[in-house]
């Protein structure tokens, strides 16, 4: 018997074996709970169907979030397989490539600094709406965010904001749904080699540079991300919300974002 036997968690963003979510959905399977995916295209459907196999789920549901319909349609084909369920993980931000290079004031469009906000931020609370009437009244909500939501790191640009908004989204949900019991939280992971982490320019000296800086001298992996993820899914958690969790091996305490030293 695990945390989070008895519990059915819905996760979102899992592109491949690499990705955050696919560390989250693999300790939550651990846990004993039981799981749900989407998919953004047809491209990925196979691909998430192959992964889900992996946690004994068949539960594989397309979903963009771009789209408030989809939304929508995600929450009422669930409900054909869970009357209710505890909660999702929302691992999912876009932002065009082209936003995350050069100078932020001169690089900055209307369109990318909207698409950021709507598809990294908005999304999240666009589904606690649709689902709200089938979440139990222990559920967990929990997103990702990273230190860029703070800092003015390098590169990271319009996605900063982004995140930023996603924090402060988190801190409403949380003082919204906590009538209902529902709790809303936020890991802000380090970075991690993922294939969209590739999209930021010099990811790899980001890499290194917070390595060499962190207090346990390491950077951190999916699965330690996916432990956090568990707890705060779990009834262990019951007495947090509203908060931001640094999974980043302390790197968030001493870091003057500096890495092109």
């Amino acid at each position: 018997m695990g945390w989070l036997s008895n519990k059915r968690i819905l996760i979102t963003g899992m592109a491949n074996s690499k990705s955050i979510a696919y560390g989250i959905a693999k300790v939550l399977h651990k846990e004993g709970a039981e799981l749900a995916f989407t998919y953004y295209t047809e491209k990925l459907k196979a691909r998430v169907q192959t992964l889900s196999k992996n946690f004994n789920s068949d539960i594989i549901l397309p979903c963009d979030v771009s789209k408030e319909t989809s939304i929508n349609r995600l929450f009422i084909e669930l409900k054909k397989r869970w009357l209710t369920f505890d909660g999702f993980i929302h691992a999912i931000a876009f932002v065009s490539t082209d936003q995350l290079t050069g100078d932020y004031v001169n690089n900055v469009t209307r369109e990318g600094f909207i698409t950021a906000h709507e598809i990294s931020s908005y999304s999240f609370v666009s589904m606690a709406k649709f689902c709200r009437d089938m979440l139990s009244d222990k559920a967990s909500l929990v997103t990702l965010t990273y230190l860029g939501a703070m800092r003015a790191i390098p590169n990271y640009n319009v996605m900063g904001l982004a995140k930023a908004s996603l924090e402060a989204n988190t801190r409403y949900m949380a003082s919204s749904m906590g009538k209902d019991g529902i709790r809303v939280n936020a890991i802000s992971c380090g970075p991690v080699r993922t294939l969209a982490s590739f999209g930021i320019k010099d990811f790899n000296k980001m890499l290194s540079y917070c390595k060499n800086i962190s207090p346990i001298r390491r950077n951190i992996s999916i699965e330690e991300i996916g432990n956090v993820a568990a707890f705060l899914c779990s009834d262990l958690s019951s007495g947090i919300t509203g908060e931001i969790i640094y999974v980043d091996g302390g790197v968030n305490i001493v870091m003057n974002v500096d890495y092109s030293m």
